[in-house]
């Protein structure tokens, strides 16, 4: 059966109380991997995935949660500014309707907008050289994204009433 593809309070109900969570930001060369620790409250950078095609990408995404023991994915959308999807949205989309067909964990959207320029301000303001920041940047982008899924998840758990 395919995995549930959800926003990510919907899919909260259907991950276990306690595993970690894998977190990607899904770019067009490359996918930013980040995994949270068991209790998730800390996310933390993996590494880089210089994308090649679906199936070689999709095998080494889970071949990552399966080293790590992942029980859910986060995937961060790309919704433009005014709350509308665009082209990277629906790809997006797409990138996780085929994932789903590969693996049973929910997989759960995260509302990405602006983390890129986040953290790509934060790297600046750490004084790293473009070509450092060029490398890194999804990385650090699926870590952003991933916290900020965390620190939802955990504000659910102490208040279920707040969406």
């Amino acid at each position: 059966m395919p995995a549930l593809i959800l926003p990510l309070i919907d899919a909260a109900a259907h991950l276990p109380a306690r595993g970690a969570l894998i977190g990607l930001d899904l770019g067009t060369k490359t996918i930013g991997v980040a995994v949270s620790d068991p209790d998730r409250r800390l996310a933390t950078g993996v590494e880089t995935i210089e994308r090649k095609a679906f199936k070689a990408d999709a095998a080494r995404l889970l071949s990552l949660a399966s080293e790590r023991n992942i029980c859910g994915i986060v995937l961060g959308l790309p919704i433009n500014m005014d709350g509308s999807e665009g082209p990277r949205a629906q790809s997006t989309r797409a990138f996780a309707r085929n994932l789903a067909q590969l693996t049973d964990m929910p997989i759960g959207f995260w509302d990405e907008r602006l983390s890129t320029a986040a953290v790509e301000r934060e790297l600046i303001a750490n004084d790293v050289s473009r070509a450092k920041r060029a490398k890194v940047i999804d990385q650090h982008a699926a870590i952003f994204i991933l916290q900020g899924a965390l620190d939802r998840l955990a504000a659910l758990s102490r208040s279920p009433d707040i969406r």
